[in-house]
């Protein structure tokens, strides 16, 4: 009989922070799920809701930091009794560098590792860093497990993960790393258990968010993503550029006379659909405002086209393709979208069923299409707490077996 354990897990983004718990056996069991917004600015909100969504709590506070936000949320979970009998807690660590291709236990030797590739991820490292520090001093015998958004993709072939950079930058850990693991982990997955011969075939992954990305996954294995060096490269994002020319960043370095701490705020906050739209960076936001706004259409148009192009460029490094995959808010409830990226994909076997498509149907292509196009939602924090459970009952890391 599987052993039964209170599992809390942690996803600190750059401005927010979600929490939940979860009882974990054989399978994972939402309790109560926790999410602060606006960290640091004003407005700070935190709002609570149980298994099936349904609000428990709701409060504007005062949060600067992510260390306070969590305070925050530790202090409420404990009012209601959910920190009794906690046995464990996982983080989603956004970037593990070089050496992490699995979940570990945290250590102080990790958590000083962690602290020196901060530069890699400085929108979402230090936020994680802080949470753990701050889980420490609230329960310091409390194991902490961290998993790294970039462990999935650590398999990729090694022409995949390198850029056409001297050698010497290689080696001081400049290539492609990848990111949403956690994502594409828990969708192959659930692929796995919903078609066994789907997960084992070649499969293009669209993880479609305010942070957005593909993976190419071949017998189970990601070949190949669309992040780089960090969450800004590959498809347009909400409010990150995506693939730039290099020689624009010089540009804006040299001839505009950009700090570079003005050129990331530029690329991670201002760029993308609210830079290019002038508006909004929320998809449904510009939806309806696209037939009146012609840059917000030409921002819906340019991320469409983005996403398409890079689903031929994942179909040649796989040879071919079977199964497609939209994921994450926009993947999976923006039907328009999902028929904008497809539309002229044809030849490649990709034939949707627009009825099929507008009800979000869990298949979305045609009877005949030779590719399967499938609507999923992804769980990262259950997937957290699977990796927390495997490595606190001994199981080791837990991996997609396909």
């Amino acid at each position: 009989m599987d052993q039964t354990i209170r599992v809390l897990t942690i996803n600190t983004g750059s401005s927010s922070l979600k929490a939940a718990v979860y009882e974990v056996a054989a399978a994972e069991t939402l309790a109560v799920a926790v999410e602060v917004e606006r960290i640091g600015q004003a407005g700070s909100r935190l709002h609570a809701a149980d298994a099936n969504g349904r609000p428990l709590h709701d409060q504007q506070l005062d949060l600067a930091t992510h260390a306070a936000a969590l305070e925050a949320v530790l202090a409420w979970l404990t009012e209601q009794g959910w920190t009794t009998q906690l046995q464990a807690a996982g983080h989603r660590v956004v970037h593990g560098g070089q050496h992490y291709r699995e979940p570990h236990i945290l250590t102080p030797a990790i958590f000083a590792a962690l602290e020196q590739v901060v530069e890699l991820a400085p929108e979402h490292l230090p936020q994680a860093l802080a949470a753990m520090q701050t889980l420490t001093k609230a329960y310091p015998s409390l194991p902490q497990v961290v998993c790294f958004d970039t462990a999935f993709h650590r398999q990729m072939p090694r022409v995949a993960q390198l850029f056409a950079l001297p050698r010497h930058l290689l080696d001081a850990g400049l290539m492609r790393y990848g990111f949403h693991g956690l994502s594409y982990e828990y969708i192959m997955h659930e692929l796995q258990h919903i078609d066994p011969a789907a997960a084992q075939g070649r499969i293009i992954v669209a993880h479609l968010g305010n942070g957005a990305s593909m993976a190419a996954v071949r017998d189970g294995m990601g070949i190949d993503t669309t992040m780089g060096f960090t969450p800004t490269g590959g498809l347009v994002m909400g409010t990150r550029s995506g693939d730039l020319d290099p020689g624009i960043l010089v540009y804006l370095l040299q001839a505009q006379g950009l700090k570079p701490t003005e050129l990331s705020q530029i690329l991670n906050k201002q760029a993308g659909l609210l830079g290019v739209s002038s508006r909004s960076s929320d998809m449904q936001d510009l939806l309806s405002n696209e037939a009146v706004d012609p840059h917000v259409a030409e921002a819906i148009e340019l991320f469409c086209y983005q996403a398409k192009k890079f689903v031929g460029a994942l179909t040649a490094a796989l040879g071919g393709l079977d199964t497609f995959v939209f994921t994450g808010g926009i993947g999976q409830h923006a039907s328009p979208i999902r028929t904008r990226i497809c539309a002229g994909l044809e030849f490649l076997g990709i034939q949707l069923n627009a009825g099929r498509n507008a009800a979000h149907d869990a298949v979305i292509s045609h009877t005949d299409s030779a590719v399967v196009v499938r609507v999923m939602a992804t769980d990262e924090d259950r997937m957290i707490a699977r990796h927390t459970y495997h490595l606190i009952t001994g199981g080791g890391g837990f991996h997609v077996e396909v």
